[in-house]
């Protein structure tokens, strides 16, 4: 029996892959995806849809000249073996972890990685502004987008397509279609009209036909033009992109290294202008657990490589997603006009769960957060109650619909904001930072963030009630703290927050999940003799101003915390303190916020240790407010102060 030799440790750059055979770059691709396989099985991470990627992405760095040829991958999350490739290989077990590689692309990285993304839908419009740019510059590199199919769901694939169309300049985007949706029969004859067309012998037969057309009366023109349009459609599929601007290779499987490198070399070396190359795969492909799995593993978990069993610890209270899903399945079975809308994330939100109770009243829009936003606005016109279950990172990408549709027409969408705050391995990127900010300064909104699972449930009930504006729920991604949880949810009255701890000395206000760190900080300072009062906010928008007075007038340093950046819920205080001369008594106020930087990933009590929003970092932010040493007894170091009367 006859042992190959393995040819992957032989591939430091890409440019090793140039000097091969396509029967050995066949050989790389196997290596290629059980590396891929090894090194996700120990960090967890995207899966999926990095094998149904190995034979084009070591197609890719074969055929084209990478880095000096630029190749975008959209979303990011199929690049590991992008990464691989291309001289990370020895680092592909850090990735996700603690100063280790990023699951998606980075710039800083690498010089391979000239796009950083991990949101959908981008490569295509980063890709023209490339192609641009080289076209002014007088250049002549190639430039590649790969995007799947669910990210051409989104506006802003068709926006960039639009005018790449218009400006001609010459780019490659590979549609990658995994879900088979839209693809015709694939196979040989496939293969072979996909390798003739974007040939130069076709490209030049075709443009002669059309000049030919073009001194035809007009009627016989029309004529020819859509005999044209419908013999290619017939074959390909592809009247849609060349209405648009582009040239149409395709389908043509993307496991299949005979088809795929030949083609990519007529495009490579033919290409006029720009050209979509429509490929099918399979997500997951070559590992029969990822091929048998309802979401061919998308994202994982560390696993058994042999049997696929993913390594999930035992939970130790309900996942803020389930909670949420249940919750709004009871809201709905009392009230027939709740209605769910998800952009492509029913499983990562609760929507799911929501789906299986309710079919009809739920709605995938895919990924389009900007028509999810307005698409609920319209619902709402007509007494409807949607709620919108989306990530707090991506509900930035519709922001203007929700300014626009929502708040200005002041019309009561729920709009339901998972994974707020630090969220661990997907990094910056994913990261709910900004919605207080981003929402709070909006008129009409209503905003609570849970503190906990069961405060949840109300939450979810308050949002079925309020049917006088707009309203947002933030909580984070994770299992809850371990909480007994309520059969109902009950209508918290808006804009009223709650004391846990009754102290006199010092206040900590906290909005959402670091309520636990607050509490657990109130017993260290009554330790160091620090009488402290701990109160729960629930609301960021309107603020309970009742509850802030009297915690101004009754301690002598008030600390608001947040899982969010500058200008959200500690701004919204200060603005009110200012506004009531609650300061002018000389109470000491401090506002801990995430500093004002992207934080990478790791695990998420580590971020928030690292940016000062635990216990530890809370009882230092008391001690530097009352200017003491670590050691010392804060109750000899302060007087009483003078507690000013409140405005009017």
């Amino acid at each position: 029996m006859t042992v190959s030799t393995p040819l992957l440790d032989q591939v430091d750059t890409p440019d090793a892959l140039k000097r091969m055979s396509d029967a050995d770059l066949r050989q790389v691709a196997d290596e290629l995806r059980a590396e891929t396989i090894s090194a996700v099985s120990v960090t967890g991470g995207h899966l999926g849809s990095a094998l149904g990627v190995i034979e084009l992405t070591v197609a890719i760095h074969a055929v084209f000249d990478t880095p000096a040829d630029r190749v975008i991958w959209d979303v990011g999350h199929q690049a590991y073996p992008h990464k691989i490739l291309t001289g990370r290989r020895s680092r592909i077990r850090t990735l996700r972890q603690a100063g280790g590689l990023s699951g998606f692309t980075k710039r800083s990285e690498s010089e391979y990685d000239p796009f950083g993304a991990a949101h959908s839908s981008t490569s295509i419009s980063a890709g023209l502004g490339m192609a641009a740019a080289r076209d002014l510059a007088g250049g002549d590199n190639n430039v590649i987008a790969v995007i799947g199919d669910g990210s051409m769901s989104a506006g802003m694939a068709y926006e960039a397509m639009n005018n790449a169309g218009a400006l001609k300049s010459r780019m490659l985007v590979v549609l990658n279609d995994n879900d088979m949706s839209i693809a015709p029969p694939v196979g040989a004859m496939s293969g072979y009209l996909a390798r003739l067309v974007s040939g130069g012998a076709y490209r030049t037969v075709r443009e002669f036909g059309k000049q030919l057309a073009g001194h035809l009366p007009k009627f016989f023109y029309d004529k020819a033009r859509r005999t044209e349009e419908y013999a290619r459609g017939f074959f390909t599929g592809g009247t849609l992109f060349e209405e648009l601007g582009f040239y149409y290779v395709g389908p043509i499987d993307g496991h299949d290294m005979h088809q795929l490198l030949p083609v990519l070399r007529n495009i490579r070396d033919e290409a006029k202008g720009p050209v979509l190359l429509h490929i099918v795969t399979q997500k997951g492909k070559g590992y029969g657990p990822a091929e048998a799995a309802a979401d061919k593993y998308h994202g994982v978990v560390a696993f058994d490589v042999v049997t696929g069993a993913q390594a999930k610890a035992k939970a130790n209270a309900p996942a803020y997603q389930r909670v949420f899903g249940e919750s709004l399945i009871k809201e709905a079975d009392k009230d027939d006009k709740v209605v769910a809308i998800t952009a492509a994330m029913p499983s990562g939100t609760g929507i799911d769960l929501f789906g299986q109770a309710h079919p009809t009243r739920t709605y995938d829009v895919g990924i389009a957060e900007q028509h999810a936003v307005t698409f609920a606005a319209g619902m709402a016109t007509e007494g409807y109650k949607p709620f919108v279950a989306i990530y707090s990172t991506f509900l930035q990408r519709g922001y203007d619909q929700v300014v626009h549709d929502v708040c200005i027409q002041n019309l009561p969408v729920r709009f339901a904001m998972d994974r707020a705050g630090l969220v661990g391995a997907d990094g910056p990127t994913h990261a709910g930072s900004f919605d207080l900010a981003f929402l709070g300064c909006l008129p009409n909104m209503t905003i609570m963030a849970a503190a906990d699972e069961a405060d949840l449930v109300h939450m979810v009930a308050t949002q079925a009630a309020h049917d006088s504006g707009p309203s947002a729920l933030r909580y984070p991604r994770g299992e809850g703290v371990g909480m007994e949880m309520p059969a109902v949810g009950v209508p918290l009255e808006i804009g009223k927050g709650r004391v846990i701890r009754e102290g006199s000395k010092v206040a900590i206000l906290s909005l959402g999940t670091r309520l636990a760190e607050s509490l657990k900080a109130a017993e260290t300072l009554a330790g160091m003799g620090l009488s402290t009062t701990v109160a729960d906010a629930r609301f960021a928008k309107p603020i309970d101003k009742d509850l802030v007075r009297s915690l101004a007038e009754k301690h002598d340093v008030l600390i608001t915390i947040e899982e969010g950046s500058v200008g959200g819920f500690g701004s919204f205080v200060l603005q009110f303190l200012s506004d009531e001369g609650l300061m002018d008594g000389g109470l000491k106020v401090r506002t801990m916020v995430l500093p004002d930087t992207f934080i990478d990933h790791d695990k998420p009590d580590r971020m928030y240790a690292s940016a000062g929003l635990d216990a530890k970092g809370i009882v230092a932010k008391v001690q530097d407010a009352l200017g003491m040493g670590k050691a010392e007894d804060a109750s000899k170091r302060t007087a009483p102060r003078a507690v000013p009367k409140a405005a009017g």
